[in-house]
């Protein structure tokens, strides 16, 4: 069914929009998804802190032309799913992945998609859905910040500990010499 110029430009005007607001996206190819597995597929995607889109294929390369990027070849056939990320593009990836595994065969298959400015195609997908996420990358880095402080706090900790085990040992052999000069007092008289 054809769509109005307005309808068309109101489109353009709404990728642009999404292109603008999020860090990358993923693109998939859908083929006979009931209404229920795409429903879930965008309250999961909603949950990624993401929002999916069924595109038209001409009207998004020419977004994607708009903002020179170069769109691999083959990745823009059949019935086309866009999914912005507003958080972390591995983690939307990983999903999409997910998702076309557990559909039967062919239903959903991850087409490509953006991260960091650069388009990726297909066979990078599972390099990028591989990639850790960003709470991942965030714990990494504390672990690394906490790592030097945590050794800190245990030398420092082994360091008392030495010193009070000497105090303690001092402490005991004054009270072993102590009680052995009264007992040499006490036979003595």
């Amino acid at each position: 069914m054809a769509i109005t110029r307005a309808r068309k430009e109101e489109l353009v005007a709404e990728y642009h929009r999404q292109m603008d607001e999020s860090t990358g996206f993923v693109m998939a190819e859908y083929d006979a998804l009931s209404v229920p597995q795409m429903q879930d597929l965008r309250r999961q995607t909603r949950q990624a802190e993401g929002e999916v889109f069924v595109i038209k294929n001409t009207l998004f390369r020419l977004v994607l032309e708009e903002r020179d990027l170069a769109v691999p070849e083959g990745l823009m056939t059949g019935s086309m799913i866009v999914a912005f990320c507003h958080k972390d593009v591995p983690s939307l990836a990983k999903l999409f992945r997910n998702a076309a595994r557990s559909f039967e065969a062919d239903r959903l298959v991850v087409r490509g998609g953006l991260l960091e400015g650069r388009m990726f195609g297909q066979d990078e997908v599972v390099a990028v859905s591989n990639l850790p996420t960003r709470e991942e990358l965030l714990s990494m880095v504390l672990r690394t910040i906490n790592a030097p402080a945590t050794q800190t706090a245990g030398v420092v900790a082994s360091g008392i500990r030495q010193v009070l085990n000497v105090v303690k040992a001092y402490a005991d052999k004054l009270e072993e010499a102590g009680g052995a000069s009264a007992e040499t007092v006490g036979a003595a008289a």
